[in-house]
């Protein structure tokens, strides 16, 4: 792969040249490469699975440099030779993280909390606690508060829950377009 800076001959090509050669415009600079050769052969069930979580992927990026407000959101945090259409592509096709769960401030009294460190490759969206009993019942559930300057979220807790032994919590992280994990721990 070759990269032309300002060259009048080159600049602003894009395109293929046979089946040799391909030109890309990439903000400015024109980028030669080999041209990519077509493989024929069965795709196995987890090649096609990939492949159409890209297609989406694709479509989730289309979508979002559609949108001004996403736009804008992705294009600030793009680097150079980047795009907010790649950032936001990239959003799509990898799921935010639960990095750690922290229970040690819950005592099952109101004003208790827990706390999750949640991060993404872009942007957490909503993290969400569920506390349920050990016969399974929900003791209480709700929306976390992301704390300022840091990637943990707080729940604080509302409704009394007397007896925490075989409790358990569940945490629901998801991100921008979508992606959500869960994990889940004894308390």
């Amino acid at each position: 792969m070759a990269k032309v800076g300002n060259n009048i001959v080159v600049t602003g090509l894009s395109g293929k040249l046979g089946d040799l050669i391909v030109f890309r415009n990439r903000g400015g600079t024109t980028v030669v490469a080999q041209a990519p050769q077509k493989k024929e052969r069965e795709l196995s069930e987890a090649q096609e699975q990939h492949q159409l979580r890209f297609q989406e992927a694709i479509l989730y990026g289309k979508a979002s440099i559609a949108d001004p407000e996403k736009k804008a959101a992705y294009k600030a945090s793009a680097e150079e030779g980047q795009s907010a259409y790649n950032i936001a592509v990239a959003d799509f096709l990898n799921a935010p993280h639960i990095e750690e769960i922290d229970v040690s401030h819950y005592t099952g009294q109101p004003e208790s909390y827990i706390q999750v460190r949640a991060v993404d490759d872009f942007k957490v969206a909503e993290v969400t606690v569920n506390i349920l009993n050990s016969d399974g019942s929900e003791a209480e559930h709700g929306a976390a508060a992301l704390q300022t300057g840091s990637t943990w979220w707080r729940y604080t807790v509302t409704t009394a829950n007397e007896s925490l032994q075989g409790d358990k919590i569940i945490v629901r992280v998801s991100d921008l377009p979508g992606n959500l994990i869960e994990k889940e721990q004894g308390i």
